[in-house]
């Protein structure tokens, strides 16, 4: 039988049921104990693989990040009901679980699903897939000669569907927002979430609601359209969206997937950090450079770091965590500054960089919580610098990266420059998205075709 695209999830007492799941070999995951007879049914089937998942839901509730109330996590949730901000999930699993768990984790398909035990949606539900996560980390040693580093990594976002970060997001969060009953789904947008959620609301037979400014990259609302949603192009910026949305879901019966303000999006980019543990052979790097808009996946790989360390996964050692920000829209790099604990929202935010372009964030309590708790830093950088860092990556590495892909690396030069990074020291830069999403960014800009490297 030929190698094909399907997974599969036994259930004790129940038929095994295929699941979608693109770019893997015949799989079977199984939950144990799983009998002798069992496999030997599996291979005959033709699977090439046997991986297990843990019989046992771990997701035990929601707890609100900033004053803590508990919410049940069998309902449709938004913010916390007490205070209005972000909801987090809780997990509970003993030390023999997680130990299994970990034994598992190699032989599992190479997806985000491979955690799936510390991922919301219940086990015996479909999961909702296109391929997202297990994105390569790039060795990059050509830039860190140029920084005079010994060990730099790129974590290239750009393999995910829809060609960005945002992928792992949504498709946890269109996941559980169907099982929990969702009928149409809505979120603001600078451009790559409304393509995520227009491709898994699709891929989830759901109607998706899209609002973003008008001068998003034409990329970005083309990709919408084609797969069938509902866009919206507002004058303004991201929060002007996100008024619209607030405005209107009641009315029009939409979910709002907003950032952080549903639990369920940062489990997917929490994965980010399940991902650099495990390719890293389960040993963080020192500094993690990540740009920063709304911060999920800051906040989700610091999530990710605490759950597998409570795990016994890996040890205590964090490593220093960097957002980065255009100097057009830098209110995380302003609070940090000036020690405050909340963002004041920057007005007349302006920058090429879409995805950066967020004056005011929900979750900026925990972004710079995370920073100071890891001994990071907040560095603003220009647009010109984080094109022209753009085009060196291409250059020197092969990788067409987003803007604010460049934008790390021109923090990196920043941090190098000042000694605040030493040359010792193990770094992971983050490309969250293709250049090929913003070619507008780089056609206007005549540097592209003469610079050289």
């Amino acid at each position: 039988m030929e190698s094909c695209a399907v997974q599969l999830l036994y259930h004790p007492g129940s038929q095994i049921r295929p699941f979608a799941h693109a770019r893997q070999p015949k799989v079977a995951v199984c939950r144990a104990p799983f009998s002798l007879g069992r496999q030997l049914m599996l291979t005959r089937m033709g699977c090439r693989r046997i991986c297990f998942a843990l019989p046992s839901l771990m997701l035990h509730h929601l707890e609100c990040a900033f004053c803590g109330k508990t919410h049940p996590w069998r309902q449709l949730q938004n913010v916390c009901s007490e205070c209005g901000r972000p909801l987090l999930a809780r997990y509970e699993t003993s030390a023999d679980e997680a130990e299994r768990f970990k034994a598992s984790v190699p032989g599992r398909s190479a997806s985000l699903w491979r955690y799936r035990e510390m991922l919301p949606l219940p086990t015996d539900q479909e999961i909702l897939t296109l391929g997202e996560g297990w994105t390569p980390l790039l060795t990059a040693p050509r830039l860190a000669a140029r920084c005079d580093l010994n060990r730099l990594w790129i974590k290239d976002e750009s393999q995910n569907p829809t060609g960005s970060f945002k992928a792992r997001g949504m498709a946890v969060a269109v996941a559980m927002a169907k099982y929990l009953g969702a009928k149409k789904l809505a979120v603001p947008s600078a451009g790559n979430a409304a393509g995520a959620l227009a491709a898994y609301a699709a891929r989830a037979g759901l109607p998706a609601y899209l609002f973003m400014p008008k001068d998003t990259p034409q990329a970005n609302t083309i990709e919408c359209q084609t797969m069938g949603a509902h866009v919206t192009l507002i004058d303004g910026l991201i929060t002007d969206c996100g008024r619209e949305v607030a405005l209107r879901k009641e009315k029009e019966g939409w979910f709002d997937l907003s950032t952080l303000k549903e639990p369920y999006r940062i489990e997917g980019k929490k994965t980010l950090g399940y991902e650099i543990a495990e390719q890293l052979d389960w040993k963080l790097p020192g500094v993690i450079i990540y740009p920063t808009g709304g911060g999920t996946g800051l906040i989700g790989m610091w999530k990710a770091f605490s759950e597998m360390t409570e795990m016994g996964w890996i040890n205590t050692d964090r490593p220093r965590m960097v957002a980065v920000q255009a100097a057009g829209c830098q209110p995380i790099v302003t609070a940090f500054v000036a020690n405050q604990r909340f963002a004041e929202e920057h007005c007349n935010a302006a920058t090429k960089a879409a995805g950066l372009r967020v004056p005011k964030a929900i979750a900026d309590f925990l972004i710079l919580d995370a920073i100071r708790a890891s001994h990071g830093t907040a560095v603003a950088v220009s647009d010109e610098e984080m094109l022209e860092a753009a085009r060196e990556i291409g250059h020197l590495e092969g990788i067409f990266v987003a803007p604010e892909g460049g934008a790390c690396y021109a923090a990196l030069r920043k941090l190098r420059a000042n000694g605040q990074i030493q040359p010792e020291e193990s770094v992971v830069l983050f490309n969250t998205g293709s250049g090929l999403k913003y070619l507008e960014c780089f056609t206007s800009d005549k540097r592209t075709q003469r610079q050289t490297f």
